[in-house]
């Protein structure tokens, strides 16, 4: 079983520009990145033409630690004092859900955890101190 804890940086529209600043500024090697436009499509919410390459997912490595990157999903509020949440990232499910439900305790559920495209429990919570925590299971249990 594995735990981390990995901050998340949500952009406004400008997830490369920030990646590449972070590439030249501190030596970061890009793992993996994602466009919106790459992603499976959901004919429910139709993507729109000028969202397809902003940035859905990115990691950067920086010397020893990770940090992962999104644009704004198109449509969503970009908020500033909001765009920096922790992803605690766990290879255990029910490791996942009981950090979720532990979080959740007089907090507030933003996004319920459950199966996804790209994690078998995913879910974000804002714990009662107003932090905002990603729960993201790896791999497809």
């Amino acid at each position: 079983m594995t735990l981390k804890l990995i901050p998340y940086l949500v952009m406004n529209g400008n997830a490369r520009e920030a990646i590449a600043f972070y590439q030249k500024a501190l030596d970061a090697q890009l793992l993996f990145s994602q466009a919106f436009g790459e992603m499976p499509a959901n004919p429910e919410f139709p993507l729109p033409e000028e969202a397809k390459e902003l940035i859905s997912h990115a990691t950067i490595r920086i010397g020893e630690t990770d940090v992962m990157f999104s644009d704004t999903f198109p449509g969503q509020p970009h908020t500033i004092g909001n765009q920096v949440t922790l992803c605690v990232s766990t290879n255990d499910k029910e490791q996942a859900t009981n950090i979720f439900e532990a979080l959740k305790q007089d907090g507030e559920v933003n996004m319920p955890l459950q199966e996804t495209f790209f994690s078998p429990a995913y879910g974000i919570v804002k714990d009662k101190f107003g932090i905002t925590f990603q729960i993201f299971t790896e791999g497809r249990q």
